[in-house]
């Protein structure tokens, strides 16, 4: 077996098998296969696709290619979420929480942000102390104590991975299938989970911009789990405007605990009902989804859920004072208001600039390597289908960078589209997949 023959198998269309793609996945790892090598299969993978099978293989081949975390000490079914990424989607903060206050184990491995999009560790760091990077050991034992612990990815989970995502955004070979299905049910699956929610975003702000695109992605990733014997359902949400309003890490933190206090914006409240009911059916907690939903909302309202968020803090080093009053939680030098230049209908506010304007606030990162401001940020005001009358602010900017404030004023002002006629509010779930 060699790569050259994989290579030539895949470019004319023929099924690889299990032992030549985990031939590839091994060799690409330990750098016995070449990065132009890798690049002409990644490249043959874009234009001819793969099987549901060869996909699996692919995935448990990357799964396996580094650590795998063993959660079977906790004795317990563990269910893990993971959205395909968005703006203001702070969903992983209010709902895990929520779903451990009603006795899901939630053991939690989160990413950074990178461009428009925000990560979960990043708004987590906003919290002064918290601790994302503690040990294993201690990561288990949260679980166990206190039944929940979100941290960052510090094992070497899936480094096949790693390496293919990097190669293929520089090939110009990101928008595959099987590829991007690969990519995140080899990080879950790695994980430990068992059963698996995914949070699958559609719209401006979302990886894929069609609804056809995502149920196609979504669907594979279902035939994956199916195949690996993971559990999968996948809930369709709409990234055509931000999820909630505050977009910006410790501003994120500000609307999760107002959330968490019963606080609830409607779109978020939508998206978190509809995952943590799938999570505790997934967990063999509630087979009845609305009854479910029902018992979230109890635990919001008796303040169980909230509770359980501060014991997550606390159990990891963060300043709880920070937590029971928000006031605390430090705000950028420089807040300034937008205001709407005439009275109308909200049509649109397009997630993907306003993450791109958080981003240049200081929200965001262009490369891993770069810092961000954990107070820069946006709050709007307002949300699609509102009405606005002109002088009303639409939405606040913070930063610490004075020299950004009048271009991104300028820039949020393009991208929230105001006219005349009414407009109904739109949906914020679109599909369930199972």
């Amino acid at each position: 077996m060699n790569v050259l023959d994989i290579i030539e198998k895949k470019r004319d269309k023929k099924t690889l098998t299990k032992e030549e793609i985990e031939y590839f996945v091994n060799g690409y790892t330990n750098n016995q296969i070449t990065d132009y090598q890798a690049a002409a299969f990644v490249m043959a993978v874009f234009i001819n696709g793969m099987t549901k099978q060869e996909t699996t293989d692919l995935t448990l081949a990357m799964a396996h290619s580094g650590e795998i975390l063993d959660l079977s000490t906790l004795n317990a079914t563990i269910v893990d979420k993971h959205s395909t990424g968005g703006v203001g989607d702070k969903v992983s903060i209010i709902l895990l929480p929520i779903v451990s206050s009603l006795g899901v184990p939630v053991a939690k491995m989160s990413g950074r942000g990178l461009g428009f999009t925000g990560g979960t560790i990043d708004k987590l760091e906003s919290i002064p102390g918290y601790k994302t990077d503690i040990g294993m050991d201690q990561f288990i034992e949260n679980v166990k104590k206190i039944g929940i612990s979100l941290i960052s990815q510090t094992l070497n989970m899936a480094p096949a991975d790693k390496k293919l995502y990097s190669l293929r955004d520089t090939i110009s070979c990101v928008e595959s299938i099987p590829l991007i299905a690969s990519s995140i049910m080899s990080k879950k699956i790695a994980s430990g989970a068992q059963k698996i929610v995914l949070d699958v975003t559609v719209g401006k702000g979302a990886f894929m911009n069609k609804i056809e695109q995502a149920r196609e992605l979504a669907t594979t990733m279902i035939d994956i789990g199916k195949l690996a014997n993971r559990q999968t359902v996948c809930i369709l949400t709409n990234m055509d405007e931000p999820l909630g309003y505050n977009v910006g890490n410790s501003l994120e933190i500000i609307e999760a605990i107002d959330f968490l206090k019963g606080n609830m914006p409607e779109d978020v409240e939508q998206v978190i009902l509809t995952l943590g009911s799938y999570m505790i059916k997934l967990a063999g907690k509630g087979e009845d989804l609305e009854e479910n939903k029902k018992k979230m909302l109890e635990n919001i309202a008796n303040g169980k859920a909230y509770e359980k968020f501060k014991e997550l803090v606390k159990a990891q080093g963060g300043e709880i004072s920070f937590v029971e009053n928000i006031e605390n939680i430090p705000r950028a030098k420089y807040i300034e208001p937008i205001y709407s230049l005439k009275s109308g209908y909200i049509h649109q506010i397009n997630a993907l600039e306003v993450g791109k304007i958080a981003c240049s606030l200081g929200a965001g990162r262009i490369t891993k390597e770069d810092s961000i401001d954990h107070q820069a940020g946006i709050i709007l005001q307002k949300k699609v289908a509102d009405f606005v009358e002109e002088g009303e602010v639409l939405a606040y900017i913070h930063t610490n960078k004075m020299e950004k404030l009048e271009d991104a004023k300028k820039a949020l002002l393009e991208n929230i589209k105001i006219e005349e006629e009414k407009i109904e509010k739109p949906k914020t779930i679109l599909e369930m997949i199972e």
